[in-house]
This record gives structure tokens, C-alpha cells and sequence, in this order.
């Protein structure tokens, strides 16, 4: 069985969609999505530095868009479940079919400036654990004032808070930990300093006409399968300010029988958790349009199986 992920802010490297949009229609595709968010994705993705797409309103609809195209790129793929991390969610949501594709990108868009006006009230930031026992890690945190904003499993776990928070995190790591990586993200995504988002999201959703989802969806939430459209984009909305569960997204993905995973533009952060917590699951990520024959030979052993 094949899951399809999609990656979380962070991702998104300068020039990384530059090698897609030389793919047939895909940089007419880019341009019409890029008129209908008023944001110029194909600079973005092409031209930009990396402080440019650091910032969150930049980021979030440029990972979207990304994700979309090079799914699109795979051809008619059935999955059996797909999800994302964080704004991953929503690319997730595009290929379950809850959102229609410019859909996804004006939600996305209405997120990224929301969470970006959000971060600005107070400086916050993540940073990532690697190693460690989680069970005293979240305790560690919890002493610091920060939050287990994202569980990912595979022995990692991503702090956020205020920048002092954080400081003192990096000089007094949990017993266990090997490192204290800051990630290249300007807020403390998935916590309670991002509850200013949460309303503006939840207006921009009402606008929406989601569908149910035509393959499993699995939540960030809780990693349970959503089967209810509406369902989903309640629970898109109100994400932005709980903790990801990817590890319990991780476990279902077991649970259903996984047996391969592809992780879509700019693919490597969820194969490598896949790698270390789904042993025995078959792992691709999409990096340039290089990756597709392999995608597609991984995709026709497994999508049916």
C-alpha cells in the first residue's frame, strides 16, 4: 500500500522549483495560481534567496504549490493514504480531493500572512531534538516554558517558544539528547502563540465547499483517518495552533499496511523519519523531476498492493 506525504515549512531550499517548472504547462500552471493568490511563486521558487523564502506569508504557499505540481507530475496515482506535516496538510488535502487546487493555495496564502502577523507579536522560534527519550524530553520542555510543537517520532522532537526560551534550551539540553538543531522557521508554529491565526483561518474557511476526502486522510491531529471533508478543514484550522502528531500519523500509516511511501517537493525530511520509525517500508523523495521514473516504477509495485 502506498502513502503519499507532502513536507512542513522548512523544506523549501532557494531554487528548488527551477528543474519543475521546466516540465510541460507547469510554469503556465504556476503563473494562474500565482495571479489568483497575488503572489509571485515562480520568483519565489526560482529566484528568491533564502531569508526571502523563510518568511512564513512566502513559504507556506510556495511548499503547497510545490507539492501539488509534483504529484500532478507523477501522473493518475492512487494512493491508499496520504497526509502532510503542518502546511502539508493542505497539500494532503489537494490530493484527497477535499480541496480543489487554487482552493488549497488561497487557504494557504490566508494562513501563511495570518501565522506571519501572529509570530511577529513576540520573537519565537523551533528547534528540533534529536536523540533522547521523548517521555523526559517533553518534561524538560514543559520546565523551559516550551512546547512539543511537533512529536515527529524516530526519536525527534521539535521545541518552540520565545527566542530566550529556546537559548536556554540549546544550554541545557534533555538528558539523552544529542543535539539542538534551530530550524529555519520565524515562529513558534503549533503553540499557543499562534492562537491569533486560529480566527482569521477559520473565516477564510467558511468560504470553502470542501468534498469528502476520495482517499484516506490521516490527521496531524491525533493520526486518525478523517473521512468528512468539513472535518478536515476544521481541523486545518485549528492545527495552526496544536502540536503536530506525526508520529501517530507514522503509526497508522503501519497499521493500514503501508508498504511504500513517497514524499512530494521538496521531498527528504519525512522519508528520513519514515526510514528510521517504518522499517521495512519502501521510501522515495521527490526532489527534481530526476526522482519521477523511480517514483513511478515504486508507484506501480505498491499503489494496488
Amino acid at each position: 500500500m502506498l502513502v503519499l506525504v507532502a513536507p512542513g515549512q522548512g523544506a523549501q531550499t532557494p531554487g528548488f522549483l527551477t528543474p519543475w517548472l521546466e516540465l510541460p504547462g507547469a510554469a503556465d500552471r504556476v503563473a494562474a495560481w500565482s495571479d489568483a493568490i497575488g503572489l509571485d511563486l515562480v520568483h519565489y521558487g526560482t529566484q528568491a534567496d533564502a531569508d526571502a523564502i523563510r518568511d512564513t506569508a512566502v513559504a507556506q504557499p510556495l511548499l503547497v504549490a510545490a507539492g501539488i505540481l509534483s504529484a500532478a507530475a507523477l501522473g493518475d496515482v492512487a494512493p491508499g493514504a496520504v497526509a502532510g506535516h503542518s502546511v502539508g496538510e493542505i497539500t494532503a488535502a489537494a490530493f484527497a480531493g477535499v480541496l480543489g487546487d487554487t482552493a488549497a493555495l488561497t487557504l494557504v496564502r490566508r494562513r501563511g500572512l495570518a501565522m506571519a502577523e501572529a509570530a511577529a507579536i513576540t520573537a519565537t522560534g523551533m528547534s528540533a531534538l534529536l536523540g533522547g527519550d521523548p517521555e523526559v524530553s517533553v518534561a524538560h520542555l514543559e520546565k523551559l516554558g516550551l512546547t512539543p510543537a511537533n512529536v515527529n517520532g524516530a526519536g525527534q522532537i521539535v521545541a518552540a517558544g520565545t527566542l530566550e526560551q529556546l537559548a536556554e534550551l540549546a544550554e541545557n539540553k534533555p538528558e539523552g539528547v544529542r543535539k539542538v538543531v534551530p530550524l529555519k522557521v520565524a515562529g513558534a508554529f503549533h503553540t499557543s502563540h499562534m492562537a491569533p491565526a486560529v480566527d482569521r483561518l477559520a473565516e477564510a474557511a467558511k468560504a470553502l465547499e470542501p468534498g469528502d476526502p476520495k482517499v484516506t486522510y490521516v490527521s496531524n491531529k491525533d493520526g486518525r483517518a478523517v473521512t468528512s471533508g468539513a472535518e478536515v478543514v476544521e481541523r486545518l484550522v485549528g492545527q495552526v495552533a496544536n502540536p503536530v502528531r506525526w508520529d501517530l500519523c507514522m503509526k497508522t500509516f503501519e497499521e493500514l499496511g503501508a508498504t511504500a511511501l513517497i514524499e512530494v517537493c521538496p521531498g527528504g525530511t519525512l522519508t528520513g523519519l519514515a526510514k528510521r520509525a517504518l522499517p521495512g517500508v519502501r521510501t522515495l523523495a521527490l526532489k527534481t523531476p530526476d526522482d519521477l521514473d523511480a517514483a513511478r516504477e515504486l508507484i506501480a509495485e505498491h499503489a494496488n498492493a
